[in-house]
């Protein structure tokens, strides 16, 4: 699988939306920018049909090293996360359409 580049996403947003790549890169970090700073503060991001950006706090606890195979503490930290929509789970699913096509023919 190929990974979509920043300057992919904004060459792509950019054709959609018919809006110059300098004004659609300026729009996208922006947004990315307000998202980090929001995670930041400890706010949640929540964009309907897409997902939530949120913290967790992660509780201190010992690691190992793998090379030396010390235990480090780690100390208490938070992380960010991203959780789908459902939505976002069901248009990134291209095998439900399927299951439920061969559901409805076996009924």
């Amino acid at each position: 699988m190929n990974n979509v580049t920043r300057q992919e996403l904004v060459q792509e947003v950019s054709r959609n939306t018919g809006l110059p790549q300098g004004d659609t890169k300026i729009a996208m970090e922006t947004a990315f920018e307000c998202i980090r700073d929001y995670l930041k503060t400890g706010r949640n991001i929540q964009i309907r049909g897409f997902g939530t950006f949120l913290t967790k706090v992660r509780k201190k606890r010992p690691a190992r090293n793998p090379k030396t195979g010390d235990v480090v503490p780690l100390p208490e930290r938070r992380v960010p996360l991203f959780k789908f929509s459902g939505d976002l789970k069901k248009a990134v699913d291209v095998y439900a359409e399927l299951r439920k096509t061969e559901a409805a023919n076996e009924s």
